[in-house]
């Protein structure tokens, strides 16, 4: 997570360069001051930021005083690994070299004396495997224009997409297509680490870093490291500058033909989009529970919000815009579910408008204690605005909204409340082997509710898409659908990654699941009908319920939409480990379109016990009252993750499939107890199918797991390896610095540099990255 820098160039000679805004030239020696000690350098051969090779650390002069941070921050980054050379294998790309490393690594035939995978470390560097050369492209604050007060790169950087210039000409879609060299990217700005100001309090982490760069550059004037300085001007302030820190980041990246570094052409039209009412979106598919208000105070149209904000990862559509996933959004304006819920999963009796007994009146309205909320109350904004799979249409203006100009129909931003609220992760579409949307076929978007046992969710849109149909037009397809979530039926509730009794599902042998429609008209069976003894029950009649598994009724599909985990809950679906992303294969290894996933891990008690009744609940005498918890009712025994596949009944047309089989990939491993330690690898996160299918994934946890730091992995599945040892191994390409995440891993057009987020260096431990 990211406070400005100076930077460390590895390029023969170390040079030391301060910078106020956008790194600038390097002054005359000594005019600076005296340079700091030279840090750590990354293994021979290479070069540092703007040139190929390992970087390693700064030392303690590296520092950006004008930014307001200290000597030793760290800072998440965008950094790019490029393709620099062939080493022989005859590769033209990233994805090319690596799979031809793993070859040789099958074959025995691996030269000596190359290392292939990324041998195993925790360090405070970016480490690739020889052939491939990292360089840092932005960091936290760091301006995106040549003009002073500009926008600057926000915060902790998640999701990433790249767009090819010319990308879209004779109606192509941008993944792998246009230039290589040059291109616009998408990234999200996830949240800002630590502790925030309070009245009395100081702050901590990387709140206290931001602190000072506000009290460096003027806009606060209190001792922020004091505590007693911060009052209700000081944290109306505060609040107002930390909500620009998080949304995402528009921005034209090019690639130096010499070093094959990449650096943010500054003189585009880059722009932020954050969570301050300078962003509008538009809110389709639910109506919101009250009108809203922007920062000010003013009134907002109809459906209209402001601001996106936690961020996490997301998904490049087929027509060219950014869906990006509104994770974490309780802690900014609340969550209503939470009266139900403990952080456990518990179930609360009695709980204030979730009640059994009676419809449902959840409380959509803010909490005094929001962590975007000061006393400046026109920061308080609505629970339901937030959540939601959401639609950037990059480089309109963030005030834009979808709707707002009748002269522009289609374009603009908006939040998909028609796939309802959730901790979403991520989204990704069913599409062809171009990557371009099913001619004649709904439109199907698969997203992951990213908690612990959250669920996996599928919409199918009402109308079709056709060949030849505008942006326009395949946008409107989205307003009007059907929301189904996946229950995996025979999952065992003790593990969540084997079927019951232990046994592991693979492609030979599967599991089956079922897509069950949520809505107060689905005729589909309830999953916990049977527990109940009323197995011809049906969603919608168990949704209605004001008694069924101690819940209150629901009285309409808005209510479903806004409180999905609730509404799953009720009818019994199968909990499942976070889903942290979901991707579609359309070129997958088997043959056979594969949507994967991956589930991070659990670690937690369930809601749920195995047959979808609530675990802490129990009706006597006709009342629902509080109960001890099963024995079996918890997954800690999950604490590595896995990568699953799903198999739609019909792959050719998923938007018809109202079955799946499901099984397991890649499990996650300590290295202490694994036979290939060099092989392990803990808790998935990210996921990216590069242009031949080819399947890799980030991490995060390993660094808690294996003390290893989290990377980049390719998980080989080469039909010709499946009697190999290793196959669906995953080989580690790319290491982070200290404890910091791999995030949004997305190639460029042509595959010759792999784009990967640096993700909160040194939140727990050590760090001065970059």
């Amino acid at each position: 997570m990211g406070r400005a820098s100076g930077a460390l160039l590895l390029v023969g000679t170390v040079t030391w360069v301060g910078c106020e805004g956008a790194r600038g030239p390097a002054g005359q020696d000594g005019a600076n001051g005296s340079p700091g000690e030279p840090g750590a350098e990354g293994p021979p051969g290479g070069a540092g930021p703007t040139g190929p090779g390992t970087m390693g650390q700064p030392g303690p002069g590296a520092t950006a005083r004008a930014q307001g941070v200290e000597a030793g921050t760290p800072l998440s980054s965008v950094i790019a690994v490029t393709f620099r050379g062939d080493l022989g294998t005859g590769a033209t790309n990233v994805a090319d070299y690596v799979k031809a490393r793993v070859e040789q690594v099958v074959a025995g035939k691996l030269p000596s004396p190359l290392v292939f995978p990324l041998s195993s470390a925790s360090t405070d560097t970016v480490r690739s495997v020889p052939g491939l050369f990292p360089t840092t492209v932005i960091k936290w604050m760091d301006p995106l224009a040549f003009a002073k007060g500009g926008p600057r790169f926000g915060a902790n950087v998640d999701y990433l997409a790249f767009f090819g210039d010319g990308w879209s000409a004779d109606g192509r879609a941008p993944q792998y297509q246009g230039q290589g060299a040059s291109g616009w990217m998408w990234i999200n700005h996830e949240y800002v680490s630590g502790a925030k100001p309070r009245a009395g309090t100081a702050p901590t982490g990387q709140h206290l870093d931001f602190a000072r760069f506000l009290r460096n550059t003027g806009t606060l004037a209190n001792t922020v490291s004091d505590g007693t300085s911060w009052q209700a001007d000081a944290l109306v302030t505060y609040n107002r500058e930390w909500k620009k820190q998080v949304g995402g980041s528009w921005m034209r990246v090019v690639q130096d033909p010499a070093t094959g570094g990449w650096a943010v052409d500054r003189n585009a039209a880059n722009l932020r989009y954050d969570a301050t009412s300078a962003t509008l979106m538009k809110v389709v598919g639910v109506s919101l529970s009250a009108a809203e208000h922007d920062d000010s105070g003013a009134a907002l149209e109809a459906g209209v919000v402001p601001g996106t904000h936690s961020n996490c990862s997301g998904g490049q559509t087929p027509w060219g815009t950014v869906i990006v996933g509104e994770e974490n959004v309780q802690g900014a304006y609340g969550d209503p579910e939470g009266a139900l819920w403990t952080p456990k999963n518990d179930w609360i009796a009695a709980a204030p408008g979730f009640a059994p007994g009676a419809p449902l009146v959840p409380d959509f309205s803010a909490p005094a204690d929001g962590d975007f909320i000061s006393t400046d109350r026109d920061s308080s904004h609505l629970k339901d605005g937030y959540g939601y799979l959401t639609e950037i249409d990059p480089g309109q203006p963030p005030e834009l909204w979808y709707g707002k100009d009748p002269a522009k129909p289609g374009v603009g931003h908006r939040k998909l409340g028609v796939m309802g609220r959730a901790h979403w992760e991520n989204a990704s579409f069913v599409v062809d082997a171009n990557w371009k949307l099913l001619a004649d076929q709904p439109i199907v978007v698969y997203g992951g509710d990213d908690r612990r046992g959250g669920r996996i969710f599928k919409f199918v849109s009402q109308g079709k898409y056709t060949p030849g149909m505008t942006k326009a037009q395949v946008r409107v397809l989205l307003d009007v659908g059907t929301l189904f979530v996946a229950h995996f039926a025979g999952l065992d509730n003790a593990t969540g990654d084997t079927l019951v009794g232990g046994v592991v599902p693979t492609d030979a042998a599967p599991g089956h699941g079922r897509w069950v429609q949520l809505g107060l008209d689905s005729t589909d069976l309830a999953p916990n009908g049977e527990a109940y003894g009323q197995p011809t029950l049906q969603v919608g009649a168990a949704l209605r319920d004001a008694n069924h598994n101690a819940v209150g009724g629901f009285v309409n599909d808005d209510q479903v939409r806004k409180l999905l985990w609730t509404a799953a809950n009720k009818v019994g679906v199968m909990e499942l480990n976070r889903p942290e992303d979901t991707e579609w294969n359309p070129k997958d290894p088997s043959g056979t379109p594969l949507l994967y996933v991956a589930f991070t891990e659990h670690g937690d008690p369930t809601a749920l016990d195995q047959q979808g009744r609530v675990a802490t609940a129990a009706l006597e005498g006709g009342a629902w009252v509080k109960k001890a918890r099963g024995a079996l009712d918890t997954r800690a025994v999950d604490k590595v993750g896995s990568i699953f596949a799903l198999r739609e009944a019909n792959p050719a047309a998923p938007a018809g499939s109202k079955t799946f089989d499901f099984f397991r990939v890649w499990k996650g491993e300590s290295a202490a107890t694994s036979p290939l330690p060099e092989y392990a690898a803990a808790k998935p996160d990210n996921l990216v199918i590069d242009r031949d299918g080819g399947v890799w994934f980030g991490t995060d946890g390993n660094f808690g797991v294996n003390k290893v730091a989290d990377g980049v992995f390719y998980l080989d599945q080469a039909p010709a390896h499946r009697q190999s040892p290793y196959f669906r191994k995953a080989f580690r390409v790319l290491s982070m610095p200290s404890d910091a995440e791999a995030t949004g891993p997305a190639f460029n057009a042509d595959m010759t540099s792999l784009f990967v987020s640096v993700q909160h260096p040194g939140e727990d431990s050590y760090s001065v990255w970059p």
